[in-house]
C-alpha cells in the first residue's frame, strides 16, 4: 500500500513516475488515432528496454518527434534521423527511428487507424492474475500491422500497447483501478 492508502499493481511501486503513469494513463481507454499512434510508437521504442527508460525520455521524444504527429513524421528525411541519433534524450536506435518514420507513412494511408486497432480488442478477459506477454489477438494485430508495412510491431509490443490503451485490463485484482475498468 502506498502513502496515499491506495493499493496498486506491484510493477509501478518503485518510482513516482511509474505511479503517476499507472494512476493517470495505463489502461485508460484511448480511441484518438494520433494518440494511439504515439502509444504504439512508445511501445515500439521500449522493445528490449525498461518502461521507466521510456517514461523518462518521453517528453524529449515528444519534442524531437514533432509531438508524434504522423503527418509530420512521415516527411522526415535521413538527415533528421541522423540528428536524433545524437540526441541523448531519445531512444538512439536507428532501426527504431526509421521504423517510427516508416510507421507514420503507413498511418497516413489508413482511413481509420483507431477502428483498425480496436478491432483486435479481446472478446474475453484473461485469467485473473495471469498477465501474458502476448495473446492470440496481439499476434493477429501484429500480423495485420506488418502486412500493412508497419515495423517493430511484434506480438509482445502489440500486447503492451493493448494494455496501455485500455483494450485489456491487466491491473492486479487488488489494485484500486481494477474495478474501474472499463473506464
Amino acid at each position: 500500500m502506498s502513502d496515499d492508502g491506495k493499493v496498486r499493481c506491484a510493477w509501478c511501486l518503485s518510482d513516482s513516475l511509474y505511479i503517476d503513469y499507472h494512476d493517470k494513463e495505463w489502461g485508460v481507454k484511448v480511441v484518438d488515432a494520433e494518440k494511439l499512434f504515439e502509444m504504439l510508437s512508445l511501445e515500439m521504442m521500449q522493445a528490449g528496454l525498461s518502461w521507466i527508460t521510456i517514461l523518462r525520455k518521453r517528453e524529449t521524444m515528444r519534442e524531437a518527434f514533432f509531438g508524434f504527429k504522423p503527418s509530420r513524421l512521415a516527411r522526415v528525411k535521413e538527415k533528421e534521423v541522423d540528428k536524433w541519433l545524437n540526441n541523448k534524450g531519445v531512444i538512439r536506435h536507428r532501426g527504431k527511428l526509421e521504423a517510427l518514420v516508416n510507421n507514420a507513412k503507413h498511418f497516413e494511408l489508413e482511413e481509420n487507424f483507431s477502428d483498425l486497432l480496436w478491432s483486435f480488442e479481446p472478446l474475453k478477459e484473461n485469467i485473473k492474475g495471469v498477465v501474458p506477454t502476448f495473446t492470440e489477438e496481439s499476434t493477429a494485430m501484429s500480423k495485420m500491422l506488418k502486412k500493412k508495412g508497419f515495423k517493430f510491431t511484434g506480438p509482445t509490443t502489440c500486447y503492451a500497447f493493448m494494455q496501455s490503451c485500455g483494450m485489456v485490463n491487466d491491473h492486479d485484482p487488488t489494485c484500486w483501478k481494477y474495478d474501474l475498468f472499463p473506464y
